[in-house]
């Protein structure tokens, strides 16, 4: 079998070495760079994030990072997006009261969790659907690390993309398989075997 190339994108926002590493484990080749011929022309892109929205896709902008993801999902190759990473894949976020501008590839906003404790933050269950390509293999009681204190609360996208949900406190998405644009809210890279399970399911569907 042929080593799978996946490409990083490094737009000033992610937990880019972590990422590569947790790539590396499950035997993809990785690059991690801002390089949009080198980012389009990857069996895979893994669009990271951490922090604010409007952050993200102003640093995701200049490198014209929206544009490649847009490219690359129309013409069906794989983008997963990661926390902040599946965030501005919808059109819009409200932080702050402020709304700010997505990638859209999906309708909808990313808003601030209606929850005593906040940030979402820890080990939780993710309620996955069946037929789901990125869970295969993993129990129903697999537990997967977030940190976030946004999140899409509703789907108003392809009704047949495969939604895996998550609560605290309120449900809220906790990854989106649509296509070829996959994305999920809790970190992988962070989640250990569990993660790297995931991981190997995505880059052995590239």
């Amino acid at each position: 079998m042929t080593t799978k190339s996946v490409v990083v994108l490094d737009y000033g926002s992610g937990n880019l070495r972590s990422a590569q590493r947790a790539l590396e484990r499950v035997g993809a080749q990785v690059e991690v760079t801002a390089d949009a011929d080198a980012a389009a022309s990857a069996d895979g892109l893994v669009v990271p994030g951490v922090g604010a929205f409007e952050a993200c896709m102003a640093g995701l902008r200049k490198i014209g990072g929206e544009k490649v993801i847009a490219e690359r999902v129309a013409a069906g190759r794989p983008v997963l997006g990661v926390c902040v990473g599946m965030q501005i894949m919808f059109a819009r976020g409200v932080e702050f009261g402020v709304e700010s501008q997505g990638c859209g590839q999906w309708p909808g906003a990313v808003v601030r969790l209606d929850a005593p404790v906040i940030p979402h933050m820890g080990w939780n269950v993710v309620d996955a659907p069946e037929g789901s390509r990125l869970f295969r293999g993993l129990d129903p009681d697999t537990r997967f690390y977030f940190v976030h204190s946004y999140a899409a609360q509703t789907w108003e996208g392809n009704p047949d993309a495969l939604l895996t949900w998550a609560t605290h406190h309120v449900p809220f998405l906790a990854a989106v398989e649509d296509g070829a644009l996959a994305a999920t809210q809790f970190h992988p890279e962070k989640s250990g075997d569990a993660g790297a399970t995931l991981l190997a399911n995505w880059v052995s569907d590239l």
